[in-house]
């Protein structure tokens, strides 16, 4: 099915995306709007995302809200979507060793009361956001493969990402609610604003921009699978309307590895920043040297295939946080200080 088809599947169909303001939910909003849905509906408490983030369209309602919030979850779910995407989650492993409790209550049980509602409406997919980052821990075999899951994992984030994708077979075997998961592995791309326990490539490029130095925990050596938004949300949309996709957890990424050293030096180049790059030790949680995934699985199911050149990519970044530079300066507090 080639792309053009699976878009034609959601038109006037209407879909909810949970954490639909976040760099990965925008684009989906985007991507979606030209098809003629029904209705999206994001559900977002911009704790982490920001509602300029998102276009101002008569097909589009926002709800500022919690997925904790059972009076906005019935205000969402009241319309009865067709597609869900549970993209919101407390976001990143050092976030979740500093605040263990909110990233359970957030990726627990806001998962749990989502899955509880959507199982009422009977929507034609639920498409769950893990993270392939996440379960196969810091040993496993290269590439990961799908079946590699492990239960020793390093980070509350990580555990709990895990329990997100049982609870979600959970449902599909007892509630018969057709839920798909998508591993997603280093998603970078436009619509993610730099700051505290933001990802490496929008902070690396926000430094670059302001000429600071680039600090590496580790030695640079560590490699990362990073995936471009676009082609994550293509991933993602097939899973929604690809029957094969159901009870199935598959691996979205580039399928290639690029050590962090030479992710700082491409950032520099585009950038034409001559700041140094600086080493700091490894935080003690990351105990990952290698990423990469296997898209095997994605790729016979979905007809998955990224296409983003990578360095075409972090132009893409580069270019996306210049043209909202002065949206970014406002929205950052000091709690996402950089230097």
């Amino acid at each position: 099915m080639d792309f053009d088809e699976v878009l034609k599947k959601y038109e006037n169909r209407i879909v909810l995306i949970t954490g639909g303001a976040g760099c990965i939910g925008s684009n989906i909003v985007r991507a979606l709007l030209p098809i003629g849905p029904a209705r999206i509906v994001v559900l977002d408490d911009f704790s982490s995302s920001y509602r300029w983030n998102l276009p101002r369209h008569a097909l589009l309602d926002v709800v500022e809200g919690s997925i904790l919030d059972e009076q906005k979850l019935k205000q969402v779910f009241y319309k009865k979507p067709d597609y869900i995407f549970h993209l919101a989650a407390h976001f990143a492993n050092q976030n979740s060793i500093d605040h263990p409790e909110t990233d359970l209550m957030v990726n627990g049980l806001g998962l749990l009361k989502v899955l509880e509602y959507s199982r009422l409406v009977k929507p034609k997919r639920f498409v769950f956001a893990g993270s392939g980052c996440s379960v196969y821990g810091s040993h496993a075999q290269i590439p990961f493969k799908e079946e590699a899951v492990t239960l020793t994992l390093d980070t509350p984030y990580q555990i709990h990402k895990l329990l997100g994708e049982l609870y979600c077979n959970h449902y599909n075997t007892i509630y018969d609610l057709p839920t798909a998961i998508g591993r997603f592995f280093n998603v970078y791309g436009p619509g993610e604003v730099p700051g505290m326990y933001r990802n490496v490539i929008p902070n690396f490029t926000w430094m670059a921009m302001h000429g600071k130095p680039l600090t590496i925990t580790g030695t640079g050596d560590e490699t990362r699978d990073f995936a471009y938004v676009g082609d994550i949300v293509e991933g993602v949309l097939r899973m929604g309307v690809i029957d094969e996709a159901i009870g199935q957890a598959m691996n979205l990424a580039s399928a290639t590895e690029t050590s962090v050293r030479n992710l700082a030096a491409f950032i520099n180049d585009i950038t034409a920043s001559d700041a140094s790059i600086v080493y700091s030790p490894k935080r003690e949680w990351d105990k990952s040297n290698r990423r990469l995934a296997s898209i095997d699985k994605a790729s016979r199911i979905l007809g998955y295939e990224p296409k983003m050149e990578f360095k075409t990519g972090l132009k893409n970044v580069h270019n996306w946080l210049v043209e909202n530079k002065n949206l970014i300066e406002h929205s950052l507090g000091p709690q996402d200080a950089l230097w």
